[in-house]
């Protein structure tokens, strides 16, 4: 390497030092990054048409629902990364509501948007005015 490059490597590794990150970091993050594309364009690199099975393509159709639940349960029954020890939290409430609207509707139309607004009606008053 010349020593213009082993200068500008030298720099950019005192800059990673100044951010709080080491080489070693950098180098996984990158890696990843790079792992994370060849993965998701692997399918693009087969010239043969393929599809994935029929067991495959139903689990496939639950993906949505469960990345949600997997991001608003914890939120929902844990505080500071516990699990709440009382019922008088606004968050079970609100969630009791949401659930009661939209199985009331069935799930038909604007089913989501009104549970939403059923669940955020009970919890703001309880939350802001109860202190709950």
């Amino acid at each position: 390497m010349s020593a213009e490059w082993m200068g500008w490597l030298a720099d950019a590794a005192h800059w990673l030092e100044g951010q709080g990150l080491d080489a070693y970091t950098l180098l996984t993050v990158v890696l990843m990054g790079f792992l994370t594309m060849v993965a998701r364009s692997f399918f693009f690199m087969s010239d043969a048409e393929w599809t994935l099975p029929r067991w495959a393509q139903r689990g496939l159709n639950y993906a949505p629902i469960a990345a949600l639940t997997a991001v608003v349960v914890p939120e929902v029954v844990m505080t500071n990364g516990r699990f709440i020890q009382t019922l008088e939290d606004a968050r079970l409430v609100a969630m009791v509501a949401g659930a009661l609207y939209f199985f009331w509707r069935e799930g038909k139309s604007q089913a989501v948007l009104g549970t939403i607004v059923a669940g955020m009606a009970v919890y703001l008053p309880l939350h802001i005015g109860l202190g709950w």
